[in-house]
């Protein structure tokens, strides 16, 4: 007999209340600009205090507009999926009551906030209830790691965070439509938990587990489109906004190939970057799928998820501060050993300061004496390239040797796989013994 839930949640409570410790932390962090520093720019970026949510109320129209609906230019539409959309109307809808637009504007990056902490700490306890009993602290790198106290609320981020560890708890205890329409939901707030897709498919590949990934799948379409499709009929340039902006948006802050492109290298520097980004994650996917079907053990979920994921940001045409919220849940489920996530959050703080450093010294604010130039910049980018290379390094090598996997310890096949944990191998591409 289980205890009742109230007692299931005491060993939670602590996690709960660090994480919106954090919660707050990053709400501090914001303060100088919360309370007039985004009137000037400079002081937003030297004061380390930028976030997208008050500006986009009135770069956006949102004080008016309903974000699709909008009779504004396409450039000026809503450019994101129509989950984070309609979170950003349905917080509109409660800022108009507030006086003028500019305290409008506070108050819609309040809500917004408010919204987004809980976000952060039902994140975190979902976090620790998918990484199970022997390794529910781990989840304290998303409470309070410096680079999520950072980057916390420059967007909106850590909706789709708290949706896809939803959709992982869900699947651990094969609840395959739940998780679906987890998946669905997240795809719809932001694109990167596609690449979820990708894991499920290439473990199911190894398993043959084909009817839970084929109902999971199935759940997310429907998931995805029911809430997609009304906007795609009654408004389809605004729902539209957001494929062609991705497509169509040149190389961004933080990406390597900015690099390339500020040194003129030849080919890299040159060549149409939508198209080498995506050569470039289809090999790494390749070389993913590879392993997975040729490790000698069936790899757990959250390292092909967390390799899926990394690669994708390293591809990326943008790799912004707050992407680290994506990642760094994976990242811990994958190998949760300190030190290599410790240089990476150093990296990622570096990168964190200086992209703000970097954007002062440029037009049109052209403060040199005030930032740093494209070297130092670059070093930032390169650093956080290299520190998730490294962690991808130990991941892999803990694929090839499961006896290195410090989360296998004790029995334990895959906490979060499913119906993929314990299950026989049905394919694979390993050698044929000898």
């Amino acid at each position: 007999m289980k205890p009742p839930v109230y007692i299931r949640a005491v060993p939670y409570l602590p996690l709960g209340l660090l994480a919106a410790l954090g919660a707050t932390l990053a709400y501090v962090v914001r303060l100088p600009c919360r309370t007039g520093g985004w009137n000037d720019q400079v002081s937003t970026y030297t004061g380390f205090c930028y976030t997208d949510i008050y500006p986009l109320w009135f770069d956006r129209q949102l004080s008016t507009q309903n974000p699709y609906f909008a009779n504004v230019p396409f450039d000026k539409q809503v450019e994101y999926p129509v989950v984070l959309g309609e979170v950003m109307q349905a917080i509109a809808w409660l800022a108009r009551t507030a006086g003028d637009v500019v305290a409008q504007g506070v108050l819609f990056y309040d809500i917004t906030v408010v919204l987004l902490a809980v976000c952060l700490v039902v994140g975190v306890l979902l976090m620790a209830a998918v990484a199970g009993p022997t390794r529910r602290w781990d989840a304290l790198w998303y409470a309070l790691a410096p680079s999520v106290i950072l980057a916390a609320y420059i967007n909106w981020d850590l909706v789709a965070g708290a949706l896809s560890m939803a959709m992982l708890l869900a699947w651990a205890r094969k609840r395959q439509i739940l998780a679906g329409v987890l998946l669905g939901l997240a795809i719809a707030t932001k694109f990167y938990p596609l690449m979820f897709v990708g894991a499920l498919f290439l473990l199911t590949l190894r398993s043959a587990r084909w009817r839970p990934f084929l109902v999971t799948m199935g759940a997310a379409a429907a998931a995805w489109l029911a809430v997609n499709l009304p906007f795609m009929i009654f408004a389809w340039e605004g729902w539209r906004r957001f494929y062609v902006f991705s497509q169509e948006r040149g190389v961004d802050w933080g990406s390597p190939w900015l690099f390339f492109q500020n040194k003129g290298w030849p080919v890299l520097g040159t060549a149409d970057v939508s198209l080498l980004g995506f050569g470039s994650l289809a090999l790494l996917c390749l070389g993913i799928a590879l392993l997975t079907l040729m490790a000698p053990r069936r790899p757990r979920l959250a390292q092909i998820c967390f390799l899926a994921l990394a690669a994708f940001m390293m591809t990326n045409k943008v790799w912004s501060p707050q992407f680290v919220l994506w990642l760094i849940p994976f990242a811990v489920l994958a190998r949760p050993n300190w030190k290599p996530l410790a240089l990476w959050q150093v990296a990622e703080v570096w990168y964190f300061f200086a992209i703000w450093l970097y954007l002062v010294a440029q037009p049109p604010l052209d403060r040199a004496d005030l930032g740093i130039g494209d070297d130092t910049y670059f070093t930032a980018v390169w650093g956080r390239v290299i520190t998730i290379g490294i962690m991808m390094a130990f991941v892999v090598r803990d694929i090839l040797r499961p006896d290195k996997d410090v989360v296998r310890q004790g029995d334990i096949d895959d906490q979060i796989g499913g119906v993929f944990d314990q299950a026989p191998d049905r394919f694979t591409l390993m050698p044929a013994p000898r």
